[in-house]
Parts: C-alpha cells; structure tokens; sequence
C-alpha cells in the first residue's frame, strides 16, 4: 500500500507540473496571462499536502476544521466578493463559488463523521453537513442545497458500501456525463426542446458563452487561444453589458484557451484525486464521501467558474489530501 503512495504522490507531481508546464507553452508567443492556471495548481498541490499532513495527526479534528472554515468562509462572502450573490456586478456563473465551498464544507463534515469512533460525535457533525445545506439557502442557492445535500446523503450511504471500486467508478462516470453533456450544449448537438429547456436553469447567455468556447476549440485543437484570453475573443462576452471573461465551465475553458490537452490534463487531475482515494488507508466511508463532494464540485465547475476561485481549489486539494492521508492506528483521534 506504501508503495502505491509513492507512486500516486510522484504520478500527482508530474500531473500537476505538466498542468502548470502546458499553460506556460500555450500562452508562449501571445499575449495571454497563465498565472491564473499557475496559482489555482500551487493552490490545489499546497491544499493537498496541508491534507495529508493534518489528516494524519487529527484526521476528525482537521476535518471538523476545515468544515467550519468553509463554511465560515461562504458565509462571510458579501455581494463586494465574486461568487457571493447574484448581483448586477457579478456575471453569470460566479454566484458557484458559494456553492463549491458549501459542498466542500458539507464533504468535510462528513469526512469527520465517518471517522469519529462514537455516536454523538457523528450525529453532531453530521447535523453540521446538514447545517450546511441550510446555510445554502439562506444564502439563495438552491444548486449549492441540492449538491451539499446529496454529499449528505452519499455519505449516509457509504457506510454500507465495501467495494470503494464501484463507488468511485460510478462518481467518475457521472462527471463525465455532466461534461458530456455541456459540450453537447456548446455543439448544439441536442435536440431543440432540450436545449431551450436547459436555457432556463443555465440562462441563453451561458450557453451562448460555451458555443462560443466550442467555435474556439475548434479553432485551435492543440495550443488553445492562450489562457485568460477568452473573453477578448468571445462575440458573446465582448458584447455583454458586464465584464465577462469566461465561459463559465473549466472543461470548456481548457478547451477554448489550452486545446484538448488542456482538457486532457485537467481530467487527469481529477482521475489523480480519484486514485488517491481508491489506494487511501482511510476507511471505504470516507473515501467515498470525499469522492462524492468531489464529484459535485467537477459537476458545479462544469456549469460555472468555481475553479477560478483559489480557496475554492485549495479546499478541493485540502479535502482530498484529508481523506488519502495514513492514519497510524485508527480512523479517529486519539
């Protein structure tokens, strides 16, 4: 199991350098700015790390920890902060950085509850996961109850789960038919009633922005636009009233800015954080609870710009390292 470690945390490094190292080549020779891309991979790798670091002195504690801080942290977020609320001031699609932080918070409670080793510890944080959900529509994201409630209920479920294998296959596969289907939008490859029908949830507006990440794709397959330049090549995003310069899906934006290898490396981070978890010493219910706040946080990230937010990819690496760090003895503080 040791040895599989090493090879997960040397195959992370090398996906997360290649990450940082094909942004700095798509950008060469443009006017294009990567050090978004540079700090959302530190963010993540240094989320991580703190993960498995604390995730192995106090694996319930940290996670307790990290569960308020989220939460703290989206609570605190007021209309001035992209991703607080829907204002006039912030385009379409930010408002998902409360959310991703709310499932993250409501992942790490669940994270702790399936560790601690008594019954009042686990009922008092899983009523923290469900305090979660609740602070989600008090803060008017009805996307961010449903995400976080389901993480709740995924983690209710995975206590009975022993194959973690299945598990994790079957998360893997619904963010990619969430993925599927964005591009499918941005193709304009569904039939006409479903794709007015999406326009209501979405608004026309998004999915004007992921055609237009489809038509730049297509453009140029290999090196992209060049990071952060989607806005300044968007018909659509030139001539909304508000500054907006991204499409509001970090698939489609990998693909319009970094080509299918920026599609390719982003997926490969994911399917890192997957394995991860499939190797973890931890037990079968934590890993699928964090797997399941994970995959939310792919499917809220594919319809919105959660990952352009650092807390929000710092949280992601911070939960993923908590639930794939070695505990010596048990799953419970000592």
């Amino acid at each position: 199991m040791r040895e599989r470690g090493r090879v997960l945390d040397v195959a992370g490094a090398l996906v997360l350098g290649a990450c940082a190292l094909w942004s700095l080549v798509s950008a060469a020779g443009r006017d294009a700015r990567p050090e978004g891309i540079l700090l959302a991979v530190l963010a993540l790798a240094a989320g991580y790390a703190c993960g498995r670091i604390s995730g192995t002195l106090l694996p319930v504690a940290a996670a307790a920890t990290a569960s308020l801080a989220a939460l703290a942290l989206a609570w605190a977020s007021g209309p001035g902060v992209p991703g607080a609320s829907p204002v006039a001031s912030v385009p379409p699609g930010h408002t998902g950085a409360t959310a991703a932080l709310l499932v993250l918070a409501a992942g790490a409670a669940c994270c702790a509850a399936a560790a601690a080793g008594s019954l009042p510890s686990r009922l008092l944080l899983r009523g923290l996961a469900l305090t979660v959900a609740g602070v989600a529509l008090t803060r008017g994201s009805v996307v961010g109850f449903l995400a976080a409630f389901g993480v709740l209920l995924c983690s209710l479920a995975a206590v009975r789960m022993r194959r973690r294998f299945l598990g994790l296959a079957g998360l893997a596969l619904a963010a990619g038919l969430v993925v599927g289907a964005s591009w499918a939008v941005g193709e304009k490859a569904l039939p006409v009633g479903l794709t007015v029908s999406l326009e209501g949830p979405l608004t026309s507006h998004r999915v004007l922005l992921w055609q237009d990440a489809v038509a730049l794709a297509r453009e140029n397959p290999l090196r992209g636009t060049g990071p952060d330049r989607f806005g300044a090549l968007s018909p659509t995003a030139r001539e909304a009233p508000h500054r907006d310069d991204k499409p509001h899906s970090a698939p489609l934006q990998q693909a319009a800015e970094q080509g299918v290898p920026g599609v390719v490396l982003l997926g490969a981070v994911y399917g890192w954080l997957l394995c991860g978890l499939w190797f973890s010493p931890r037990s079968t219910a934590v890993v699928l609870t964090a797997g399941a706040a994970l995959t939310a946080l792919a499917a809220l990230a594919t319809v919105g710009s959660a990952l352009s937010f650092t807390p929000v990819t710092a949280g992601a690496g911070l939960l993923a390292g908590l639930a794939s760090a070695r505990v010596a003895a048990t799953d419970q503080d000592t």
